[in-house]
């Protein structure tokens, strides 16, 4: 079985990118937005993936991630996944030998800009760079399949990054 445990946290300031690479845009969609089970569709870096979730329970939740051929994938991105469609570029920088994904929204949620961490651990302290502010891992307005149903723009107080 898989299992992630990640951690997510907003993103200060804009001192990231002097060690982000080129990042990789991608294109998301849901075919089931359930809180207990998802499925997404993803297509970037000429590759494109499915994968089931399970309930988040805390930092952790069951994950299963398969490949599919991209063109596949923006087929279905178009004609099946709900709208609208995540629009992101994933950086990843490294610190203190830990690999952190910063993720850049584009589309209904510019603006929105997270920094996640697979710590393989539930509990403990990560040292964090300074660039990396408030820990959002348990607020679900933040999770991507809640950011297809009511996008960043839509937020009556948009919390600052």
């Amino acid at each position: 079985m898989g299992r992630e445990i990640e951690r997510e946290y907003l993103v200060k300031d804009e001192s990231w990118r002097q060690h982000a690479g080129r990042g990789i845009h991608y294109h998301q969609g849901y075919l089931c937005l359930d809180m207990e089970r998802s499925v997404r569709v993803r297509v970037g870096g000429g590759k494109g993936t499915i994968t089931l979730k399970g309930k988040p329970e805390g930092a952790a939740r069951d994950e299963f991630e398969y490949p599919i051929p991209a063109d596949d994938g923006r087929q279905i991105l178009e004609r099946i996944c709900v709208k609208p469609i995540i629009e992101k570029i994933r950086y990843e920088i490294r610190v203190g030998g830990l690999k952190w994904e910063v993720d850049e929204f584009f589309g209904e949620n510019r603006g929105l800009v997270v920094a996640e961490i697979e710590t393989g651990k539930l509990f403990g302290e990560i040292a964090k760079p300074d660039w990396v502010g408030e820990e959002v891992t348990d607020d679900p307005r933040y999770f991507n399949l809640n950011l297809v149903k009511q996008p960043y723009l839509q937020w009556q107080q948009p919390v600052g990054n």
